[in-house]
């Protein structure tokens, strides 16, 4: 079902979380709210499942609006930080908890959605945490919720096991159609799930749109900012030209001129051999695997942070030449 949040607002004390909340997510997509710790993601979250009331504003599950009913009455899953299982019960009946007599057809079709097909008979305590957290997203979607909401659910996990649940999560939930919305603080997790991301800061969503679109089209630079790494400098821009420390650079979005900022992406700087580009001194490198990370100094003062191929040949102490590709983004003072 389509969930479609419109201007909440929500305080504690004389303390304002939301400021006029909205956000829509279509039926079957996955939508990620990304923000820092305390700009009210959670709160958001807690108001679309009926744990907390809301000051002002609706939110609507299909053509049904919620706003005044009980959890119960919402048909909304929630997938909590830790997986939150009873211990004393099996994978099965943590599963069918809450469902009627005679669910386990539908205990199993949920398993066996989250790829968990004949773990029925196992203790919580006899399963990984990443198959905990399925199990736990596997008994989300055994009532047949209009939505389901995950809470930052992958929190817990080890890094190396994150990536591949959170893969697992995703398939399920696509192959069982659900409409969801994942809270999270981890720009990667948002950008890799999500069909869309919405932005969120001080209580509003400030941008939504596809990942790649708010990746490469941020609003503001604070989006810019914290939706991926980002080297931010002093700029100057006219007819489309935005001059900084690396020279003159193409603007993404043309016909804003004056003072300013340019934000840059580190997979846009290209290291070439000194004499090319703009001069600076290789300061440190990162070696990631599959890719490495290296900070250059082009002046003093200025330091940019470029991502390249894994198999970089570049030591600390190498002078280098320092080119941009693409147009930049740029942000009026």
């Amino acid at each position: 079902m389509r969930l479609t949040v419109t201007d909440v607002t929500k305080a504690f004390g004389g303390t304002q979380v939301l400021r006029g909340a909205s956000l829509t997510v279509e039926e079957g997509d996955l939508a990620a709210v990304l923000g820092p710790s305390g700009c009210g993601k959670t709160t958001l979250l807690r108001i679309v499942a009926g744990f907390e009331s809301l000051d002002s504003g609706s939110v609507a599950i299909g053509e049904r609006e919620v706003s005044g009913l009980p959890p119960e009455r919402r048909k909304v899953g929630i997938v909590p930080q830790e997986a939150a299982l009873f211990p004393h019960l099996s994978v099965a009946r943590n599963v069918g908890f809450g469902l009627p007599r005679g669910s386990s057809e539908r205990v199993e079709e949920c398993l066996e959605l989250v790829g968990l097909a004949g773990f029925g008979d196992r203790m919580p305590h006899q399963i990984s945490g990443g198959q905990q957290q399925r199990v736990a997203l596997a008994r989300a979607l055994a009532p047949h919720p209009g939505v389901v909401l995950l809470d930052e659910p992958f929190n817990a996990l080890d890094r190396s096991l994150r990536v591949s649940v959170r893969d697992e999560v995703r398939a399920a939930l696509k192959r069982a159609g659900a409409t969801a919305v994942l809270v999270t603080h981890d720009q990667e997790e948002a950008l890799s799930m999500a069909d869309t991301v919405a932005v969120m800061r001080e209580g509003r969503i400030v941008q939504e749109g596809t990942p790649a679109s708010v990746y490469a089209a941020p609003r503001d630079l604070g989006v810019a900012t914290f939706v991926g790494e980002a080297v931010v400098l002093a700029a100057t821009a006219d007819h489309g030209v935005a001059s900084c420390v690396l020279g003159d650079l193409p603007q993404r979005a043309n016909g804003v001129a004056g003072k300013g900022r340019v934000a840059l992406r580190p997979e846009q700087f290209v290291l070439r051999e000194p004499g090319e580009g703009v001069g600076g001194l290789v300061e440190r490198v990162e070696f990631f695997g599959h890719d490495a990370a290296i900070t250059v100094a082009l002046e003093p003062g200025t330091m940019i942070r470029a991502r390249t191929r894994g198999d970089v040949p570049h030591r600390p102490g190498d002078r280098v030449g320092v080119t941009v590709e693409g147009p930049v983004l740029f942000f009026p003072e």
